[in-house]
């Protein structure tokens, strides 16, 4: 049985902080997992505030941000693996996303390869959107290939983060979209009364909803559209942040039609595709939301199962998954589906730093 020992690195949209994921991976006849150890370290404010705002950043500033992040991440990374005293012989680092513009081909994680790799001194990869788009992708979601060959059991695959996503299997081949917002969402209306976020949807719960915004936000263009098909920042502060800012609506009422909003899109998507029970992994930071897991629940059909796994994997699934990205690019095995992102061709995508 071939085992390896790769440590995942995420940073994803909701901004909680910095997911570690140490994993072993077994293969005999197909893969196995086990997640070691993990940890969320959350970023300082000025971390926040630069990843928040490196979108706005010139072109000609975005090579250093990028090593600066790199040095960040390598830091942490050698911080952690001293503290487990784990042999790690890789690491895969997703980075965090700044821009993703699939329709004008352009896609951008800072975070450098090459600077975690310089400070750990463990062969690292990073960069794994970039191909896809030149391939004619959308560059996203690349989780599903994890989703395939580690959670094939499950109908459906659902990751609650920065934005709500899916897998799911068709006839033998691998299918997977972003379908809304959510913590990004649930957020930065949070923000507005500086607390982090929603403790168990328990502020949403006291909300009314608000009609006119949960009638325009369920009619946005992209929930009409048919797979695949991605979101980011940028469509999210476009369609949203006016209405989310707007001192008319109490933070409590706007949760309360984000929770609504985010559980009607992602029901519809789950029946259009498959009516009858289902069973369906959840897992990100917005399992924890039990407002919101009460919501897609009900809107279930009848005998389906909403699967919580243990919180090690609720939290770091996609650190996980990256993980296992970078392994299968160490392997020079298929880690992208075509299927998924819309590219010409199923292929193997990451930078190696070694």
């Amino acid at each position: 049985m071939d085992k390896y020992l790769v440590l995942g690195l995420m940073s994803g949209t909701s901004l909680d902080g910095l997911d570690i994921a140490a994993c072993e991976y077994t293969y005999d006849d197909k893969w196995h997992f086990k997640i070691l150890h993990s940890t969320t370290i959350p970023y300082s404010p000025f971390w926040k505030n630069q990843l928040t705002t490196a979108y706005h950043t010139e072109p000609a500033n975005i090579s250093k941000i990028d090593e600066e992040f790199g040095i960040y991440l390598g830091t942490e990374a050698k911080k952690f693996i001293d503290q487990t005293s784990l042999n790690i012989e890789l690491i895969a680092s997703h980075g965090h996303t700044i821009y993703h513009k699939p329709n004008e081909g352009i896609t951008k994680q800072i975070g450098s390869g090459k600077q975690i790799k310089n400070i750990t001194g463990i062969p690292t990869i990073s960069n794994f959107r970039e191909q896809d788009i030149l391939l004619g992708g959308q560059g996203a979601p690349l989780v599903p290939i994890g989703d395939e060959l580690l959670f094939k059991e499950y109908d459906f695959v659902l990751n609650l983060g920065g934005f709500s996503n899916i897998s799911w299997n068709k006839n033998g081949v691998r299918k997977a979209c972003d379908l809304s917002p959510c913590n990004i969402l649930f957020n930065t209306i949070c923000s507005r009364i500086n607390i982090e976020y929603d403790e168990s949807g328990k502020l949403a719960r006291q909300g009314i909803l608000i009609p006119e915004l949960y009638d325009r936000w369920n009619q946005f263009d992209f929930f009409k559209q048919s797979e695949p098909k991605s979101l980011g920042r940028e469509w999210f502060e476009e369609n949203y942040l006016q209405d989310i800012q707007s001192p008319k609506y109490k933070v409590n009422d706007l949760l309360a039609t984000a929770s609504a909003h985010i559980a009607d899109q992602i029901s519809i998507f789950i029946i259009n595709k498959q009516s009858t029970a289902f069973r369906l992994l959840c897992t990100g930071g917005g399992s924890f939301n039990k407002n919101l897991i009460k919501k897609i629940r009900a809107l279930a059909p009848l005998d389906s199962q909403l699967i919580l796994p243990e919180p090690s994997l609720i939290h770091h699934k996609e650190a996980l998954i990256f993980g296992f990205l970078g392994l299968l690019r160490s392997l020079n095995k298929i880690n992208i589906l075509a299927s998924v992102t819309g590219a010409l061709k199923d292929h193997c995508s990451g930078d190696i730093y070694s």
